[in-house]
């Protein structure tokens, strides 16, 4: 295919750099394209002076490019796929979803090697409302404050506001060469991660030409993965605001679920490891689904 696509992307390097991973990938089944990167400042990327789970709505730093691919100014979309809403906006869909870099979160820390090694009154930072729970549960004697920033700017403050520690996705930390950071990967049974994390999704127009190209370049068995994560997710309302962590590791016909929820009201969580079949994976994730939301 000749011509050239444009492709919309958040503005912070790991967004870049993530549209570059997609499009490297898309070169490699088109490589007469041309492809313009158009940076669009989202919602996400303005307010910085809270956590995103007391913002109201959703889609935070995903809704503005939207707006853009519905009106042409942009081909196609690149997205973390955790930011993406279980209910894709009319008009537009996911044609592909690359292959998955390693989704679990990371232990970031100048002074310490991992969180079970932090002594009483340590500080961590984390985005997260999911984390937030789990690793209070891990650690009961240690603070944990809102942090916000790029990847960058989030390890800087670790000085600036003495923290002991930080908790980011590890697949952020490699993209962006900065995995020396992570003193240690954090297991799925001790944070389970969001779905969707270490994904990235290209989004569309429906009617767009561009399917067939997409395609392939999707990661079938990564699909697969995301797919049941965002089911699950649908299926009980989770989002960023509430402490709700799901992940799949597909293990050739099988996989294994990790999940995590607190219902709103509840103080304690409902906590899931379990394997499965792909053929009941239909069956699984309404059956995961009501467990979460049972009383623990």
């Amino acid at each position: 295919m000749k011509g050239k696509i444009r492709v919309g992307t958040r503005g912070s390097k790991l967004a870049v750099r993530q549209t570059e991973i997609a499009i490297n990938a898309l070169k490699s089944v088109c490589p007469d394209t041309e492809f313009e990167i158009k940076v669009i400042k989202t919602t996400g990327d303005t307010f910085w002076d809270r956590p995103l789970y007391e913002m109201r709505g959703k889609g935070f730093f995903i809704k503005e490019i939207e707006e853009a691919l519905l009106s042409g100014e942009i081909d196609l979309a690149v997205h973390s796929m955790k930011d993406v809403p279980t209910e894709i906006t009319k008009g537009l869909k996911i044609a592909a979803i690359l292959k998955r870099e390693d989704p679990r979160d990371a232990f970031v820390s100048f002074d310490f090697k991992c969180l079970e090694e932090l002594p009483e009154n340590s500080v961590v930072g984390t985005s997260s409302f999911r984390r937030l729970f789990q690793i209070e549960m891990l650690k009961k004697n240690i603070r944990v404050v809102p942090i916000r920033g790029n990847v960058e700017t989030r390890i800087r403050k670790m000085k600036t506001e003495n923290l002991s520690g930080l908790i980011l996705a590890y697949c952020g930390l490699k993209r962006l060469g900065l995995e020396k950071y992570a003193k240690s990967i954090i297991p799925r049974e001790v944070i389970v991660p969001p779905a969707g994390q270490g994904a990235i999704g290209i989004e569309i127009r429906e009617e767009s030409e561009l399917f067939g190209i997409l395609r392939a370049v999707n990661d079938e068995v990564t699909s697969k993965e995301v797919e049941l994560e965002r089911r699950i997710q649908m299926l009980i309302g989770g989002g960023c605001h509430v402490p709700f962590g799901v992940n799949v590791e597909s293990c050739g016909e099988f996989f294994v679920l990790y999940a995590f929820y607190v219902a709103e009201g509840e103080k304690y969580p409902v906590i899931i490891r379990e394997k499965a079949k792909w053929s009941d994976s239909l069956e699984f994730a309404l059956y995961v689904a009501d467990r979460l939301k049972a009383p623990p």
